[in-house]
């Protein structure tokens, strides 16, 4: 058996990028958080205020024997605009920026493999600006920040925003969906 493989996804807000990655086949736990600030414990009301520099992120555990970093990658790409810095659609500041956090050397290169690909490739049209560095001051979210999507379906923003990125999952990568 695989050892599971953490890697931690910064796409904007937490609430919308949880609710796609739960519905992945092998990522068995997705959890909100905060990470790569200067903060070691940041709460909401702190990372919403800009100072502590730390982004909105889901730490992903998945087993690399039923997905493949490589389609994680995907979906985190075709679920976010990695070519706008410090926002994603009306949600602006650093806490909102791309960014892909690793765990291990292996994950570095794969990552940074697939972005200078994906920009040869001018697959987004502009330059991608996905940060790509080691997890660091890593802190879980308040739990009313856990599945929030899952919990409030029918709040606003998750019905606006959240929805259709699920949505966009579940077209382009039905193959990879639980269940």
């Amino acid at each position: 058996m695989n050892e599971l493989q953490t890697i931690t996804l910064g796409g904007g807000c937490f609430w919308c990028t949880e609710a796609v990655y739960v519905q992945v086949r092998g990522v068995l736990d997705v959890e909100s958080g905060y990470s790569n600030g200067q903060a070691a414990r940041p709460s909401y009301e702190d990372v919403c205020s800009g100072r502590t520099g730390s982004n909105e992120v889901v730490k992903l555990s998945f087993d690399p024997a039923q997905i493949t970093l490589g389609e994680i990658l995907e979906i985190f790409f075709l679920i976010h605009d990695p070519t706008s810095l410090n926002r994603q659609g009306n949600d602006a500041g650093t806490q909102y920026r791309s960014g892909i956090y690793y765990s291990t050397p292996a994950q570095k290169q794969e990552a940074d493999d697939m972005i200078r690909q994906m920009s040869q490739d001018k697959l987004f049209g502009k330059p991608i600006v996905t940060e790509v560095l080691p997890l660091a001051n890593y802190w879980p979210a308040e739990d009313y920040h856990q599945d929030f999507f899952e919990k409030n379906p029918n709040q606003g923003y998750c019905m606006a925003v959240a929805a259709p990125k699920v949505a966009k999952f579940r077209k382009t990568f039905a193959r990879l969906q639980k269940g």
